[in-house]
């Protein structure tokens, strides 16, 4: 027994390679587009303050308007002193002298840490300014040891902060008076017995910079 077969329809083939085709087309064109660019900083920036833009509004029977207009823009000035670690960080006798003043609340000046720097050469030498983690011999008769160089500097600045005996050598340090007159009055205050000769035995040299240890900085 045999089956006749009938032929497909042409019609029906040229409907579906239509489709296939257009299908086809569809794919390649999505594939094609271009992803669109996000935007970039400036642009969002402009969105920004676009939508959230801020104005006000001068009565002209008060004020000048070009004049106001005319203002420059002002900006304050600003400043930063580094804070205790960067000085611990350094770990020099410079770098303790600093961190005296700044535990103390006095300005960072050269003027200031000169007179310090040059007080701790007077107490313990320049080569050794760290012995017994000490720089100004304070506590015990000048004999006292401490745990670090940092505390030994919060223990100098406290006292020379709340002590009356004190008094002009604080003033001369937070007005970052000149040299002559901060050593003076520490010549003149009950800090060492010998008032350093009255300046007899000072030196007035630069003072070397010098690293202590870390062990000595408690680090």
């Amino acid at each position: 027994m045999s089956f006749a077969t009938k032929p497909p329809s042409p019609h029906l083939n040229r409907h579906a390679l239509g489709m296939t085709g257009g299908s086809l087309i569809l794919v390649g064109l999505l594939a094609m587009a271009p992803l669109a660019a996000p935007p970039s900083i400036a642009e969002q920036q402009a969105d920004y303050a676009a939508e959230n833009a801020q104005d006000f509004v001068v009565n002209p029977r008060h004020a000048d308007l070009a004049a106001i207009s005319a203002l420059p823009a002002a900006r304050d000035a600003f400043g930063a002193t580094p804070g205790p670690e960067t000085f611990i960080a350094g770990g020099t006798n410079h770098d303790w002298a600093k961190l005296v003043l700044v535990y103390a609340g006095w300005p960072v000046t050269d003027s200031n840490v000169t007179v310090i720097t040059r007080w701790m050469r007077q107490e313990n030498g320049a080569d050794d300014w760290y012995r017994r983690n000490n720089p100004l011999n304070i506590g015990m008769g000048g004999f006292a040891s401490y745990s670090s160089l940092d505390e030994s500097a919060r223990v100098v600045a406290k006292a020379l902060t709340t002590s009356s005996g004190y008094r002009d050598i604080a003033a001369g340090f937070a007005a970052s008076a000149d040299t002559a007159t901060i050593e003076y009055a520490i010549w003149a205050s009950p800090w060492a017995g010998g008032h350093y000769a009255w300046g007899g035995h000072w030196h007035y040299t630069p003072v070397d910079v010098v690293t202590a240890p870390r062990s000595a900085w408690g680090r």
